[in-house]
């Protein structure tokens, strides 16, 4: 295993990400905010609004709702990239990686926006109720390539159906193993366990629970770092500048030769995305599935996402790590710790060894519902690809050996393989949605026309006046 990491995995990552990615993600997202005019700062009201509820169709009786549908997605935003992944960058990136990821969430909000809208806009009404949609629809009906878009599918029901599920698995294995010293072939046991009855029930099932479950455990999660940086308030000026100094390769993690500003820029951007999944053509699939009255909305809802993913959760680890003593994390001597183990320690530093089990419960819960929203993905994709029942339910077994065996490999291997396969994805995506750009675009202004008017905004296609086209469309007539 050490032998492919290191000959074949290792050298196409570090292309990706130091060559390819970082420009791409952080050009596409600049581009997105100059067309929108900033969308994610200009409508952040508007998209609080919506995430209470939409006042047209706050429950939906048409399959999945605004508010299940961004559960969906912040389920598999909202996962082990935040506990684990966080810990990764900071004790191979330095610091300064948290600044650099929340470059790329600013930005990555106009991303999730345009994607989500382009989701909605080409989505299409499923056989047995609800709908479809994400970017192999987008491919084939936007741009014309079936090809594209099957290629693209086949990739994404790989990285979230089994690459992504094996990372979550992990990181539950390395919690419980190392505080509680429990086998990791039991977590694997008990994780399928819980995970089959979820999968078997299909995408409505998922969005219930997700929309439980996800969102009292994120705030539980939240309390925990306020009262942490509450308690250390001159501590997180400290932490601040290491951030600040770090970043640009001035702070003391460069100093002590861990860091450096390529390497902040790196694994932040590879922790962001991997995080966040603005530009990543994931967060589409489920933004697809909502009822709602504009497509705009849902973009605006997706694009909060990507907010609260990484600005409010990513930066609450990041604070938890920081503000621990030095013998838990020293930004010049990281240390042997890393991943959800460093955060798990971090927060016994503050609270005491009773928070094991605390810290212990949320790491289970955030990788289950990263388990369920990423099969919700691959679910879609399977339907874009015409799989029958059968076919569903054989892939359903795949993912839960996924679980299995994801629990049982090493850490490095299972997060550097899905870089690679997350980078891959990206890179169709990002191509998509800059050429089909200006449909969102034109949804935006018909949103904003809407809305100043005085009316909650309904979208209709036929005649659209602020479309690029005619949109072949069985919805939004």
């Amino acid at each position: 295993m050490d032998f492919v990491r290191e000959q074949f995995i290792d050298p196409v990552s570090h292309f990706l990400y130091t060559y390819v990615l970082i420009y791409l993600l952080i050009g596409a997202g600049l581009y997105f905010t100059a067309r929108t005019r900033a969308v994610q700062v200009r409508l952040l009201k508007p998209a609080l609004r919506l995430l209470v509820g939409d006042s047209s169709r706050s429950h939906s009786e048409n399959g999945v709702s605004s508010f299940q549908a961004f559960a969906i997605g912040l389920a598999s935003r909202v996962g082990t990239g935040n506990i684990a992944g966080v810990a990764v960058a900071l004790t191979v990136g330095g610091p300064g990686a948290v600044f650099w990821m929340w470059v790329v969430a600013v930005v990555g909000m106009a991303t999730g926006f345009v994607e989500a809208t382009l989701a909605q806009l080409f989505k299409r009404a499923a056989p047995g109720g609800g709908y479809r949609g994400g970017p192999a629809y987008y491919m084939e009906t936007g741009l014309g390539s079936r090809r594209a878009g099957a290629v693209f599918a086949v990739l994404l029901i790989f990285t979230f159906g089994i690459a992504f599920t094996m990372v979550q698995a992990n990181t539950v294995a390395d919690v419980l193993a190392g505080t509680h010293g429990v086998s990791a072939h039991w977590t694997g046991l008990i994780l399928v366990l819980l995970s089959a009855p979820a999968l078997f029930g299909g995408v409505q099932r998922v969005a219930k629970i997700a929309g439980l479950v996800l969102p009292v455990m994120a705030v539980a999660y939240l309390l925990l770092a306020v009262v942490i940086i509450v308690t250390n308030p001159g501590r997180v000026v400290e932490a601040l500048g290491w951030v600040f100094r770090d970043a640009f390769g001035f702070g003391p993690a460069a100093v002590g030769g861990v860091s450096g500003l390529g390497a902040a820029m790196l694994n932040g951007v590879k922790r962001g995305l991997f995080s966040n999944e603005a530009g990543m053509g994931s967060a589409p699939n489920a933004a697809a599935t909502a009822d709602t009255t504009h497509p705009a909305k849902q973009g605006l809802l997706q694009s909060l996402g990507v907010a609260v993913d990484t600005l409010v959760v990513c930066t609450a680890t990041a604070m938890i790590i920081m503000l621990a003593d030095r013998s838990v994390y020293d930004p010049r001597h990281p240390g042997s710790s890393t991943g959800a183990s460093l955060t798990q320690a971090a927060v016994v530093n503050q609270f005491g060894d009773w928070s094991k089990w605390v810290m212990t419960v949320m790491v289970f819960v955030f990788a289950y519902s990263s388990v369920l929203g990423n099969y919700v993905y691959a679910e879609v994709n399977l339907d874009y690809l015409g799989a029958t029942r059968a076919r569903v339910q054989a892939f359903r077994v795949v993912v839960l050996a996924a679980v299995g065996v994801g629990s049982l490999l090493s850490l490095q291997l299972v997060w550097e393989f899905a870089d690679v396969a997350m980078g891959v994805m990206a890179l169709m995506n990002l191509a998509a949605i800059v050429l089909l750009g200006r449909w969102a675009f034109g949804a935006l202004r018909d949103y904003e026309a809407g809305r100043a008017g005085g009316a909650d905004p309904s979208f209709h296609a036929p005649g659209n006046e602020y479309l690029p086209g005619s949109l072949r469309t069985d919805v939004w007539v």
